[in-house]
């Protein structure tokens, strides 16, 4: 996209309403909280619930499932790079990933509910309208929200703490879909869509229809500021690095690969967490700990409770995260903060299938989590500026592409790995949860297990050493201020 003399960005529906030099609240609320809750709330949903759909309600093979997920990825890490590339190159007077965001309220809300109209009845038909639907959402519509969404962050401003904050505030509103598709939409699974596939696609189109009019706010609400200090430079298009030049850049850059390895260790690990949830939440826990009359629906209120006891602190430490981390810097509060994950990483996987110890473990293990959920992108966008500093060129388009594919493939990726543990460890797909809660063998319950809590524990585990490697942030106020002063002097 070239940016055009003519009005179109200026037009009274595509014109942006941030005008301020600083940012305010409503572009706070709208372009950085509630615009992204809409656009990844499938998304949440789908990490928590797909592969129970797929699996329970669809009744699809699992060797399919586990083919189809990491085929995919091929095309999803392919998608993200590519799109990547050309909001590095868009030049609009609305920015460069600005306009990509406008473009996914169509592309994200119809994809996201092509996997519950499954229009056919013959098992070969249905597996391949899956298999196309599934990379609509993950391999078109995901990447190109999700990259655009990512380096809107470190292109809004220079201010490292209203970075922070908008970094803080795009990751609740991730944490706040995650929510909504392990604390709400399981009950209402439990409950009321069943193996309902009619029930499932209402549910999933107004949550497109949601999707859409959350995308348009925030595309009116947003504005890159650092993408317009290059307007009007007598060198603008060198802004534009070659790939090559970008991949130089950042290979090149050890706090890069050490925030990259870092994200691929707490993403993935989330994700088989999370895609292992309603499972340990069927057949490992006690749910007679509800004493409800049907234990079909207890698994649900299980799988809730464990997600409001996480949500709750992580909600809270939303007040104190980046406080505590302009004051202490990313690095230390991150430190710390994978510290008590892993300690409640232990408790819960030594509760078994006792709920209590298992929600007290889940509950501080959120709470460890939380500083890394809201600082990743601005610890990106740190790197960003540093790299721009050292090398005198932007990598965000590739940076956030990267981070991108690894955000999209953790789901795919990990629900393969899980349906082949399950394939592996013997899962009856014909057991009835509503009958015996403990009807999987001790293999199966073991496998889940390790997967709902061991790994991420690990995970958590690397990530503090990773993080602890991580100096970047040290000097970057005055890399800063040397890059204003640069671009200063090719204006002039």
């Amino acid at each position: 996209m070239n940016q055009t003399k003519n009005g179109l960005w200026n037009s009274p529906l595509l014109r942006s309403q941030v005008t301020s030099e600083d940012v305010r609240p409503p572009e706070m609320l709208f372009g950085y909280l509630i615009g992204p809750f809409g656009a990844l709330l499938a998304s949440g949903i789908f990490t928590s619930q797909l592969q129970n759909y797929l699996t329970n309600v669809l009744k699809l093979d699992l060797g399919f499932l586990t083919t189809l997920q990491l085929l995919s990825t091929i095309l999803i890490v392919a998608a993200n790079l590519v799109v990547g590339q050309l909001i590095e190159r868009t030049r609009t007077l609305a920015g460069k990933a600005r306009p990509w965001i406008l473009l996914s309220a169509l592309t994200l809300s119809v994809a996201s509910v092509l996997m519950f109209i499954v229009p056919f009845a013959d098992r070969t038909a249905r597996m391949v309208w899956i298999a196309i639907a599934y990379n609509a959402y993950y391999a078109v519509g995901f990447p190109i929200y999700n990259t655009a969404n990512s380096t809107l962050v470190p292109v809004s401003t220079r201010n490292s703490k209203q970075r922070s904050t908008l970094a803080s505030l795009t990751n609740i509103a991730s944490l706040g879909v995650m929510g909504v598709g392990s604390m709400i939409f399981p009950t209402l699974v439990s409950m009321a869509l069943k193996e309902d596939q009619h029930l499932w696609f209402v549910a999933m189109l107004g949550v497109a229809i949601f999707t859409a009019l959350t995308i348009l706010l925030q595309f009116r609400f947003t504005r890159e500021r650092v993408t317009e200090e290059s307007a009007g430079a007598e060198k603008a298009e060198k802004s534009s690095a070659s790939l090559g030049e970008q991949v130089k850049a950042v290979t090149s850059e050890k706090s890069w690969w050490l925030a990259m390895l870092f994200y691929v260790a707490f993403q993935w690990g989330g994700a088989m967490k999370n895609g292992s949830m309603t499972f340990f939440c069927q057949w490992v826990l006690d749910n007679s700990f509800f004493n409800t009359a049907s234990l079909g629906d207890a698994w649900g209120m299980s799988q809730s409770l464990l997600a409001v006891l996480g949500a709750i602190p992580m909600a809270v430490a939303a007040v104190f995260v980046v406080p505590l981390a302009n004051k202490f810097g990313k690095r230390l509060t991150c430190l710390v903060g994978m510290a008590i994950g892993v300690a409640g990483g232990v408790i819960a996987g030594l509760g078994g299938s006792n709920i209590i110890p298992v929600a007290i473990g889940i509950a501080l293990k959120c709470l460890g989590s939380s500083p890394a959920c809201y600082l990743i992108l601005a610890m990106l966008a740190d790197v960003i500026d540093h790299i721009e500093y050292t090398r005198g060129i932007r990598t965000d388009g590739l940076t956030m592409s990267v981070y991108s594919a690894l955000m999209v493939a953790a789901t795919p990726v990990c629900n393969a790995i899980f349906s082949g543990i399950l394939n592996a460890s013997g899962y009856d797909q014909s057991a009835d949860v509503a009958l015996n809660t403990l009807g999987q063998s001790a293999a199966v319950n073991t496998a889940i297990s390790v997967s709902y809590i061991w790994v991420e524990t690990a995970a958590y585990a690397l990530c503090a050493v990773l993080v602890f490697l991580w100096t970047v942030e040290k000097n970057l106020p005055a890399e800063q201020a040397a890059i204003v002063e640069r671009k200063k002097g090719a204006t002039q």
